[in-house]
């Protein structure tokens, strides 16, 4: 196996490791035996499981919301936002089990006071990040805030239908759910 293969191999069986089992039940013991591999050449890899949980959500999970983000295009903001979503119905089984962690970590679930921190730092960017991409498109709302808030809030429950609960949700509906949040957005 080459090195770079190893190397993705310990991060698949890890995800699926510390998904099942959670940071604090996931072994380096055991993530050997399912890549059939030594301890030693893990460590070659990684000092220890925080380094190894950390590349994952630091890494992968960061790189995947990017990805995700970089394919989208701005034609009208309810286009945007339902490719958006429709979109993580298709990820690999992996990347969603990436995602799965990042939004474990993020909802404090998961992971140390380090990636904890880190994630309430991204979690600050979240309503201007959304407000800033829909603030064109706001000119005869009311409360833009709420607005903004209502569709963060609805985008969370999405993802978590589809990403965490594995749920398909059909292009329609997603459509459906965003039209009412942005009704009043041109």
């Amino acid at each position: 196996m080459i090195d770079k293969d190893l190397k993705e191999r310990i991060k698949e069986v890890a995800v699926e490791h510390f998904n099942s089992n959670g940071y604090h039940g996931t072994t380096i013991r055991n993530i050997a035996k399912d890549v059939n591999c030594s301890l030693p050449m893990i460590y070659y890899y990684y000092r220890n499981k925080k380094e190894l949980f950390d590349e994952i959500i630091k890494k992968e999970f960061f790189n995947l919301i990017k990805r995700q983000a970089s394919l989208l295009r701005m034609d009208n903001v309810i286009d945007f936002y339902t490719k958006f979503v429709y979109d993580l119905n298709f990820l690999s089984s992996y990347d969603k089990q990436v995602y799965r962690l990042g939004i474990k970590v993020y909802l404090s679930f998961d992971g140390d006071e380090e990636l904890k921190g880190l994630m309430d730092e991204w979690e600050k960017t979240i309503l201007p990040r959304h407000y800033q991409i829909l603030k064109p498109y706001l000119k005869n709302v009311e409360n833009e805030i709420a607005v903004v808030r209502t569709l963060v809030h609805l985008l969370e429950t999405m993802i978590e239908n589809i990403v965490v609960k594995n749920r398909y949700m059909p292009e329609k509906e997603i459509r459906e759910e965003l039209a009412i949040v942005l009704r009043d957005c041109e």
